[in-house]
């Protein structure tokens, strides 16, 4: 039996009243609680986890560009001034045999608006009990954190775990983690604390792996040394779990070789996005991208020397 919190349980009757306009408990006037997509004959969920907002996202955030740069991009995004705000957005995918889940989500970790993703799941009518693997992107905190608690007791205790090879031997290497940089140098100890309740449940993929029924991997490195999108597919419907392959689509949809501070390796991420936006626009598939708006989805069509995305999926 799943014990919920005091923090769950406020949010869960928010998001039974919530429900019927797919509102966000914790947002309601923002953000839609979760989104619906079909891909084929399989029922996909996108779920928010909330969101922080960076109040001047002109500084700091896009490390190879002028701060005038990045204001009139996001004027032309039509955000209004400097602040950007950034969604969390965990995606699952319903089976006969339990939930499939896309990363574990914040752990309501990032900031005081995160952390609604167990709520919002319940608003779409999905039991976090009934999570029965996990298979992620990479292993940045806003990814993992919701696998356990503060604690470290796992959330999803009926959860096999599957992770990218590349992401596991890299933030697992004593080497990596003694010449890592003071910024990189906590997500070692991170990863270990939040996989350990999970240890004889945890299996790695390589690329092109089939990691679940219509869920196959794509290699996408740069953001971190292992990431790895996920495209689910059924017949010729498709839909492409992007991670953090792109970031914020305002800024780096139309400006692809911009580089957002999370990026581990500038010059592999720019390749990757590149040679990702072209594939997409050209295959016209659509996507979910973990910290694009609700309802996060939609497809990637070319626009001057970038790209856009066009809402919904």
């Amino acid at each position: 039996m799943t014990t919920l919190t005091r923090r769950e349980a406020l949010l869960g009757a928010a998001a039974m009243a919530a429900a019927a306009t797919g509102a966000s408990p914790a947002r309601a006037a923002t953000a839609p609680a979760f989104h619906r997509v079909q891909v084929g004959a399989l029922e996909v969920f996108v779920v928010n986890d909330g969101s922080v907002t960076r109040p001047d996202a002109t500084r700091g955030f896009v490390t190879n560009v002028p701060t005038e740069q990045v204001a009139g991009a996001m004027q032309s995004a039509g955000l209004q001034g400097t602040a950007l705000e950034s969604p969390y957005n965990v995606t699952i995918l319903r089976t006969p045999r339990g939930l499939v889940m896309f990363d574990a989500g914040t752990g309501g970790l990032s900031g005081p608006n995160t952390g609604t993703g167990p709520a919002n799941m319940r608003a779409a009518g999905l039991d976090p009990a009934q999570v029965t693997l996990i298979v992620h992107t990479h292993f940045h905190g806003d990814h993992i954190n919701g696998l356990t608690t503060n604690e470290g007791v796992a959330n999803f205790p009926n959860a096999q775990i599957m992770v990218p090879e590349r992401e596991w031997s890299f933030w697992n290497d004593a080497g990596e983690e003694s010449r890592a940089t003071e910024f990189r140098r906590p997500g070692f100890a991170l990863v270990r604390r939040r996989f350990a309740p999970y240890q004889g449940r945890v299996t790695t993929y390589g690329p092109g792996a089939q990691v679940a029924p219509g869920v196959t991997a794509v290699t996408t490195p740069g953001h971190s040394p292992g990431h790895t999108s996920l495209l689910i597919a059924d017949g010729n419907a498709q839909l492409l779990v992007l991670g953090d392959a792109v970031h914020a689509p305002q800024l780096f949809l139309p400006n692809p070789d911009w580089v957002p501070i999370f990026d581990m390796d500038a010059n592999q991420a720019v390749e990757t996005r590149r040679r990702l936006l072209d594939r997409l626009a050209t295959d016209r598939i659509p996507v979910v991208g973990y910290h694009f708006p609700m309802p996060a989805t939609g497809r990637v069509e070319r626009a001057g020397t970038g790209y856009r995305l066009v809402a919904g999926a």
